[in-house]
């Protein structure tokens, strides 16, 4: 187990070196922020003296090193626009990108794997074909759509929810949470739902599927040949064998979830990291979207460890695989 962890911590060090190159270099390829940050009447010396002090008058290169040497001290730049450290900035809006995701993973998990259990149980029967058509839906529907469509239904339409914003918090261990009363949940539902609806039908289908393989293992003939009960047989043989795909698939997802909840918070005016990528990119401002770039893709690598924790403890295979 030990040489698996540290196995994996190397790995995820090299991926965000990588990344971290990567996402400078494509940041700095969007355009100069010079043009929004200085008067268009501005002399060229004006021009020169703001660019220096940004640190934008190197070459590319130079000013990726520098910003490896600050990153190795907690410093990604500060905002061209804010004046503030942008990782501050990031570290802000974090909190409600976490609620969103997690409460839409929550949604995926007890919609999707219940019902995925019932459609592999049961495959040729009407109602697992109606729900794996719903999943059909789920997967082609465009997030941007089946938001507004949401907000047109029960927002304007039906007047039950508030159309965007995150709604009043309450400090949770230090941590903004809107989750502690009815109006933050009234708020988070909505954009929940929405980011939701491609992981349910994703973990609707995987469940489905490692259900019907399941269940036509040998032990699960063993079992019945037992006079073991169906519901024994599947709640202890079946969900234990299905659990580790779903467990793999469900940390995954988790941290797509954070990574493009971009799409739902623009359109439902969610305070989170996303809305704010989309906001510093149409400025051009370069730190904040290159720290909200590395801040999640260290959450990415951070939950993909996890992960891999969790399916060594889940699968002994793996552990006595890493010791070899």
């Amino acid at each position: 187990m030990i040489a698996l962890v540290l196995r994996r911590l190397l790995q995820s060090a090299l991926v965000l070196l990588v990344m971290s190159l990567l996402v400078f270099v494509a940041v700095y390829a969007i355009g100069d922020p010079i043009a929004l940050l200085v008067d268009p009447q501005a002399d060229q010396h004006d021009v020169a003296r703001v660019r220096a002090s940004l640190g934008l008058d190197a070459p590319w290169w130079a000013q990726y090193g520098y910003f490896l040497v600050a990153a190795g001290r907690g410093d990604l730049g500060q905002s061209f626009i804010h004046g503030e450290p942008a990782i501050r900035l990031v570290l802000e809006r974090m909190p409600a990108t976490l609620e969103l995701a997690s409460a839409a993973l929550l949604i995926a998990l007890f919609a999707g794997v219940p019902l995925g259990l019932w459609a592999g149980l049961r495959p040729n029967s009407i109602s697992a074909r109606l729900v794996n058509g719903l999943s059909l839906l789920g997967f082609s529907l465009p997030t941007f759509w089946v938001g507004m469509m949401l907000i047109m239904l029960f927002a304007v339409g039906l007047g039950w929810l508030p159309t965007g914003g995150r709604g009043p918090t309450e400090p949770v261990f230090g941590v903004p949470l809107s989750i502690t009363g009815i109006a933050g949940w009234r708020h988070l539902l909505l954009p929940a739902a929405t980011l939701a609806l491609f992981k349910w039908s994703l973990l609707l289908r995987l469940t489905a599927g490692a259900t019907r393989e399941a269940m036509r293992q040998d032990y699960v003939r063993f079992a019945r040949a037992r006079g073991l009960s169906p519901a024994r047989i599947v709640g202890v043989h079946v969900l234990k064998n299905i659990l580790i795909p779903i467990v793999t698939v469900s940390g995954l997802e988790f941290g797509s979830l954070i990574a493009f909840a971009v799409v739902t918070e623009t359109v439902f005016a969610w305070p989170g990291m996303g809305k704010l990528l989309i906001d510093s990119i149409a400025v051009l401002d370069r730190p904040v979207v290159v720290a909200y770039l590395l801040i999640t893709v260290a959450l990415f690598v951070a939950i993909n460890l996890v992960v891999d924790l969790l399916y060594a403890l889940l699968d002994p295979r793996v552990r006595f695989g890493s010791t070899a």
